[in-house]
């Protein structure tokens, strides 16, 4: 690991960096979510001709346990099958985690997205799965985006139409304008993005290393407040409540603003893509996949196949056994593996794991007790079909559009399957304190309430006469394996994301504190973002590899192989 540095120290110099990555995928050009913490191109890495890397022969075949098959878990021991060890998965309810895409029953082709449902097309990592596993993607209608139909933002009992921002009153366009202006002023938007579309790792370590420590103990909305721009609390609430690419932006006030410039600068707040058919499927493909370029076994195996089709269920135990890790399950069977990569969410290794302390240290286990997450719910029906496209004989306009509202449903999103096919939407999504009014209330209170909540917006239109079957809702923070939606550190975390992220070089850790790895999106700089989970699940196949004894190719290096050129700032801990 680096030695802990000065905050207020300059920053590295850019001659000191010397790792230099290719810009593969010409397909999708532009921002893409690189850096600015860790700048390591994951997308050249697993398009690479050579691969990740190879471990020793007498090490083929040897079982690496992963706990968790969300999207992490999905991709550790996807990537770790192809390196020629067999991996052994673990998974407390279902393949693919907060990817969870659930039908309606009775409803042929109806989908409700629980967890994950938009997929930033600069998420670069994440597309080279996707596009592996064939599957198509669609522009998602988030509001005002030029997919959406229209867009309706009610404020103040006051509600809008539009189908660009122009559309909407002038103080929309000034509140967009000023939050553009406060990027430039305060946060070098342009020359940071800049940087990041051509990868230019010494500018983005220069801007990044000299805004971290000026914003380390900043919330979001005190970085609003503090902005020139944003001086205006008229304009720093409509901000909130509308905000501009995913929507509204309130519910992040109390969290670092370092996490907001994070998703700004990659893009990852707009141009979001959707998967037809349910974001599940890309686990789910993982799992049944079998890779054309796998090392030590035949042709044709995959996860299922070495799973007989079901992951083991639940741990329940992690202990240190001399150099081996024991994992113990709910069935009561304990195994030793020389490596655990350990995917769920971290919550549940303080509530639900026996875990044994020493297998982190105690850095490591406040950062885990630290880790502060969103809350999250969603409320969805299907309907007979997309009936909102239907217009309004009195405006002309379509009967309901996507909604943004400071009411109790907040956001309403409609995905159309096509004309006269069930239909699906979503009611409501809400987040932190508008999640938790819901978190006591069954499916069937919500749905009267949301209901109520939208016809004082739409009045005269008959949603619930449209509905066919059962209403599905889920809260995050009430699921016993995930207790949150995402990760969102609050100001002055820096130093334990740091910790949990950097988890995965461990060459100079206690020996009794190696082998196992973290690995999903809370461990990542970008939490609620499903690239977070594929490259801290890539560092951890980086870490396994290492520790069984394994290299990359000279051509193709891995994160930890060049951790020293481009590691993240370390701050001092006094």
């Amino acid at each position: 690991m680096s030695a802990p540095a000065d905050p207020t120290a300059s920053p590295p110099s850019p001659d000191t960096v010397t790792y230099d990555p290719s810009h593969p995928c010409p397909e999708r050009p532009g921002v893409t979510m690189f850096g600015p913490d860790f700048p390591f191109a994951y997308d050249a890495w697993l398009a690479h001709p050579d691969g990740l890397g190879a471990v020793p022969e007498d090490r083929l075949g040897s079982e690496v346990a992963v706990v968790g098959a969300g999207m992490a878990g999905m991709v550790a021991a996807y990537e770790l099958l192809r390196l020629g060890l067999r991996p052994v998965v673990y998974e407390a309810e279902q393949i693919g985690g907060r990817m969870r895409s659930t039908p309606f029953e009775g409803v042929e082709g109806a989908i409700a997205e629980m967890g994950a449902m938009r997929f930033p097309s600069s998420a670069r990592a994440l597309f080279h799965y996707i596009d592996s596993l064939g599957l198509p993607t669609e522009p998602f209608q988030n509001p005002l985006a030029p997919a959406t139909p229209s867009t309706v933002v009610d404020l103040k009992g006051v509600p809008h139409w539009a189908r660009s921002l122009d559309d909407l009153p002038a103080v929309y366009q000034q509140v967009a304008d000023h939050w553009d202006k406060a990027l430039e002023e305060v946060a070098e938007f342009s020359a940071m993005t800049d940087a990041i579309r051509r990868r230019d790792i010494a500018m983005i370590k220069a801007i990044w290393n000299r805004l971290l420590p000026a914003f380390d103990d900043e919330s979001f909305y005190g970085f609003l407040a503090h902005a020139p721009s944003l001086r205006s609390f008229h304009h720093r609430e409509v901000f909130g409540a509308v905000g501009f690419g995913s929507g509204g932006w309130d519910t992040d006030f109390p969290n670092s603003v370092l996490e907001v410039l994070r998703v700004v600068y990659s893009g990852a707040d707009h141009d979001h893509q959707r998967i037809p058919g349910g974001c599940q499927q890309i686990p789910e493909g993982l799992w049944r996949r079998s890779p054309a370029d796998m090392a030590h076994w035949p042709a044709g195996t995959s996860l299922a196949s070495l799973h007989g089709g079901v992951p083991r269920p639940a741990i329940t135990a992690l202990r240190r056994a001399g150099s081996s890790i024991e994992v113990t399950d709910a069935d009561g069977a304990t195994r030793s593996y020389a490596s655990v990569v350990f995917t769920a969410q971290l919550s549940v290794l303080l509530t639900r794991v026996k875990c044994d302390p020493s297998l982190l240290s105690d850095l490591h286990w406040t950062a885990v007790e630290r880790t502060h997450y969103m809350g999250a719910s969603k409320l969805f029906v299907a309907v007979d079909r997309p009936f909102w496209l239907d217009r309004d004989p009195l405006t002309g306009r379509d009967t309901l559009s996507m909604t943004l509202t400071d009411r109790l449903p907040r956001g309403m999103y409609l995905f159309d399957n096509g004309p006269d096919r069930p239909a699906v939407m979503c009611l409501s999504y809400t987040w932190n304190d508008d999640s938790l009014k819901f978190a006591t209330l069954d499916v069937g209170t919500r749905l009267d309430l949301v209901l109520g909540s939208l016809r004082a917006i739409y009045p005269g239109v008959d949603i619930r006469s449209h509905i066919v079957g059962a209403p599905l809702a889920v809260t995050w923070e009430t699921e016993p394996n995930f207790m949150g939606a995402f990760k969102q550190n609050l100001p002055g975390q820096y130093r334990y994301q740091r910790r949990l992220f950097t988890h995965f070089v461990q060459r100079d850790a206690d020996p009794a504190q190696r082998g196992f790895f973290l690995a999903g999106d809370d461990v990542s700089w970008t939490g609620g973002f499903a690239e977070g989970a594929v490259t801290t699940a890539l560092n951890a196949v980086w870490g396994v590899l290492d520790h069984l004894g394994g290299t990359t190719r000279p051509a193709n290096p891995g994160p930890g192989d060049v951790y020293d050129a481009i590691a993240p700032l370390a701050f001092t801990e006094l």
